[in-house]
């Protein structure tokens, strides 16, 4: 059975090789008009240029590629469309219109010129169909990182992905500013918006007056290195402005500005709430829009990682994780996290995406660089999200073990309901099969945090199955094995306290082939001892039925309370559900 959070499974958007950034407006004759950045070659070589793509049928299939730029011409690149209220739309892009043909970095020169050169932009009158011959400058002011750059501001660098938005009669879009090329390409950057009020009325695009925020001589920048780059925002319903960024030290940052984009709140790393915990992302998108029921999603990796997907940190953008915002007392209130998209092959994984809303049905599309496509986005994940902090039922569907008093008392045995395969790997169908999923759902309380205490024990004779245990780290510990090999992976240290009841969910995912724990309603992300809060399981990792009973407690100083078994993985607002109908 196909997993629809699995990337392949999506509509394909075209392109000519590589592509980038597919972002979606809708237009005023039901279409859903796409731009990217294409090529034949790979990302930066000669002949990137901005497409467009129209698809009647919401993804499923689409136009031929129409050019806004030709490949024959000077690079454009990094292109978003903003639509106006009397349906025009404007594609924005980066535009090598000087022809450079290399400039210089920290260690020498690049031939990479496709983050640099002018803001330009076509419009299309006839949604998409065509665009305009003529192109039309957005000037930049120079600022201090201009200045700085080895050609003082007289060739400047930068680019953009924060796709425009509407907000308080004003567009707005985002972009960094590149002070040099170096270690990384970007070696050093800081976000900037371009605000225009008369684009969303004036006609005649030559007379389209565009500012730069925020005012003065510095943008947005990180907390303490000097990477900050891919900035974009969001209004809220008091009229301020939220705006994400990346940088590299392992977090996101955040800030909110009440003046219109004129001013910003300080460098800060990213919470998911007001002065709780910090949000855990790589060099990569991160990606906050607002739909038309006033919350707010967030797309990110989940992860400390500091780098690209490449070297130690390869993988870091596999899998896309997503979380719900609610607006309170003029902040955003961010969820757990879920699943919402991943690659079978770990080592890739899907960015840069764009969400569509259409008919109370949500949308999105991301690209692998090479390919892009479209997904539809289960609502009931959506709602899950948004409603976490209210949600106190307990989980029905998939509930197949459900023990508590007696039947938990330290030694007792009761059958463990059969896990089928956690693989469904073959050589026809290799890394594609998602096998079973199965979640562990319990209350416990500890006497101590002692390591070699097991919770519950289904192992067999040669040591096969599921078991439980405590580590040395005073953390919670599922192991599984086969025939072949094992695999374990614990809780967060520091999450659990001897004589507190925990609530505990153990959720095995053989889509994105994952294992994460929510300790009392919050999923773990690693904390501050280590990268990742969830682990990967070997693909071929399959029977762990081992003894096809449970022990329960056989070592254990402390009480389990109660234990569920599903035949399914939980999302994480179904834990969260779990936990908050107990308390």
């Amino acid at each position: 059975m196909e997993d629809p959070r699995n990337i392949e499974t999506g509509y394909e958007i075209p392109s000519e090789n590589y592509c980038d950034q597919p972002y979606i407006v809708v237009t005023n004759d039901g279409a859903w008009l796409c731009v990217l950045t294409t090529g034949r070659g790979l990302e930066g070589d000669r002949g990137q240029h901005a497409v467009s793509s129209r698809s009647l049928d919401q993804g499923k299939t689409w136009s031929p590629l129409v050019d806004i730029e030709s490949a024959d011409d000077p690079e454009s690149s990094w292109v978003m469309p903003l639509k106006v209220p009397n349906g025009r739309v404007y594609a924005i892009y980066n535009h090598n219109t000087d022809s450079l043909q290399e400039v210089v970095t920290d260690t020498g020169t690049t031939r990479r010129v496709d983050t640099l050169g002018y803001f330009q932009c076509k419009y299309s009158d006839d949604n998409g169909l065509s665009w305009s011959k003529e192109r039309y400058l957005i000037p930049l002011r120079v600022t201090q990182i201009d200045r700085d750059n080895p050609y003082q501001g007289k060739i400047q660098y930068f680019w953009g992905v924060g796709k425009p938005m509407i907000h308080n009669g004003k567009a707005y879009f985002g972009f960094a500013k590149v002070g040099r090329f170096g270690h990384g390409f970007m070696a050093t950057s800081e976000g900037y918006f371009l605000c225009s009020e008369n684009v969303l009325t004036e006609t005649d695009p030559a007379k389209v007056e565009w500012e730069l925020l925020p005012e003065g001589e510095v943008g947005l920048k990180a907390v303490h290195d000097v990477v900050a780059d891919e900035h974009n925002l969001v209004g809220l319903s008091d009229r301020s402005l939220f705006c994400t960024y990346r940088t590299i030290e392992g977090h996101p940052c955040h800030a909110y500005s009440r003046d219109g984009g004129r001013s910003w709140t300080e460098p800060a790393y990213m919470t998911y709430t007001p002065g709780g915990r910090m949000v855990k992302h790589p060099r990569a998108a991160n990606f906050v829009r607002k739909f038309s029921n006033g919350k707010f999603i967030y797309w990110f990796h989940n992860n400390g990682m500091k780098w690209y997907n490449q070297g130690p940190a390869r993988g870091s953008r596999n899998v896309a994780w997503l979380m719900g915002g609610i607006e309170k007392d003029g902040y955003i209130h961010w969820s757990q996290p879920e699943i919402l998209l991943y690659e079978p092959n770990e080592f890739l994984g899907p960015s840069y995406p764009d969400f569509v809303e259409e008919n109370g049905r949500y949308f999105v599309s991301a690209t692998q660089k090479t390919v892009a496509r479209i997904h539809e986005i289960d609502s009931a994940l959506l709602e899950g999200l948004w409603n976490q902090a209210d949600l106190n039922s307990l989980v029905q569907d998939g509930l197949v073990l459900n023990l508590s008093g007696d039947a938990l008392k330290a030694g007792a045995v009761v059958d463990l309901p059969d896990v089928p395969s956690l693989s469904n790997d073959s050589r026809e169908n290799p890394g594609k099969g998602a096998g079973a999923s199965f979640s562990l759902d319990f209350r416990v309380r500890f006497d101590n945090l002692d390591a070699g205490q097991v919770l519950l024990d289904g192992r067999d004779e040669a040591g096969r199955g599921i078991w439980l245990t405590t580590t040395d780290r005073g953390t919670v510990q599922i192991n599984l094995r086969d025939q072949r090999m094992g695999v374990t992976w614990d809780t967060d240290p520091g999450v659990l306290q001897a004589g507190k009841d925990h609530h505990i969910a153990v959720i095995v995912d053989s889509g994105p082939r994952i294992i994460s724990f929510v300790v009392d309603g919050v999923l773990c992300d690693g904390g501050e001892a280590r990268m990742y809060g969830w682990g990967r399981f070997n693909r071929f990792l399959q029977d762990v039925n081992g003894a096809g009973k449970l022990t329960i407690a056989p070592s254990l100083n402390g009480e389990l309370r109660t234990l569920r078994m599903y035949n399914r993985y939980l999302r994480t607002s179904e834990a969260i559900s779990n936990y908050q109908s107990g308390r």
